[in-house]
């Protein structure tokens, strides 16, 4: 079970990652920064809690094994 739990965080991270890297880049699927000054601030955040999510983890699925 706790397995599976770190494999569920870092396939969450990874679609989290995903989604905020694309509206950085591409403006979609969030409406992107032309609209909102701040906007990128958000999804750098966001990337920022992805790849610490994905880190911790990994860290944890390492520890199990």
């Amino acid at each position: 079970m706790s397995k599976a739990m770190t494999i569920a965080g870092l396939i969450v991270s990874g679609l989290i990652a995903f989604v905020f890297f694309a509206d950085l880049v591409l403006g979609f699927p969030f409406g992107g920064t032309t609209d909102r000054p701040y906007a990128y601030l958000m999804d750098i955040g966001s990337l920022v809690a992805a790849g610490m999510l994905g880190y911790l983890s990994w860290s944890a699925m390492r520890e199990i094994r």
